[in-house]
């Protein structure tokens, strides 16, 4: 990671997201930790607002609902994409010394269990078809894993920023055959280093960013593409947070 215009994206900060700055550096760019995922880079500092400790440490209840939703930020309005996070008041919160008011209609967080898993395969239908973006964490343009973290954020449920981080968590699934609608499946390369995941929808079939989002069937030895035929990604492993 360097602190320049030229460097390769590595993730993205969504529109909401709080962040703790941790250096600076010349020509106004500052290394920030994500408060959700824990994940460090470097931002533009114009890109920031500073904020009260308030804000910072108030509960994350509800996320903006449609696939684009327009939020007025100091009387201008802004176009935010599907899924940003809302903090504070459900209509109007004070983000340092601006204004911003939310939809009336917000997606509620607060999903009883029995209903995560129907919540997580209808989300994850949402984003088919965007297409992949190395870093991308929105429907504007997305990878792998931040399309697992996005899915599974709007139930509830915390996942680590890498698919190699996420494989860290949650408990293991000992056959594919044993997966139920909502488990993640891991795959690794040649080096044995996992580098992408899914959603599985079922023991068959899996939904997953790969040149898009899109749907293609998997099996014992992992992922083939259904418009190809090719076998694409080797699975690794399969992990449960439902």
């Amino acid at each position: 990671m360097e602190s320049a215009h030229r460097s390769e994206m590595i993730s993205q900060l969504l529109w909401g997201e709080c962040v703790e700055i941790i250096a600076t550096a010349p020509g106004s760019w500052v290394q920030v930790k994500n408060q959700y995922d824990g994940y460090v880079g470097w931002v533009a500092e114009n890109q920031l607002e500073e904020v009260g400790e308030d804000v910072y440490n108030a509960p994350v209840l509800a996320y903006l609902p449609e696939y684009v939703n327009e939020v007025n930020f100091q009387g201008t309005a802004m176009q935010v994409p599907f899924g940003c996070l809302v903090k504070g008041d459900r209509l109007m919160s004070k983000w340092g010394r601006y204004n911003v008011f939310y939809p009336r209609e917000l997606g509620s967080l607060r999903i009883p269990e029995a209903d995560r898993e129907r919540m997580v395969i209808a989300t994850a239908y949402k984003y088919l078809g965007t297409g992949y973006l190395w870093g991308g964490r929105s429907v504007f343009g997305i990878d792998c894993s931040g399309f697992t973290q996005n899915v599974y954020k709007m139930v509830g449920i915390p996942l680590l920023r890498d698919a190699y981080q996420q494989a860290t968590q949650g408990a293991a699934v000992d056959f594919l055959q044993e997966a139920r609608p909502g488990d993640l499946a891991f795959f690794d390369n040649e080096e044995g280093r996992i580098t992408h995941v899914g959603i599985l929808l079922s023991e068959e079939r899996i939904i997953h960013a790969s040149g898009r989002v899109r749907v293609d069937p998997i099996d014992n030895q992992g992922i083939t593409n259904i418009d190809t035929g090719e076998r694409t990604h080797k699975l690794r492993i399969i992990k449960r947070f439902l």
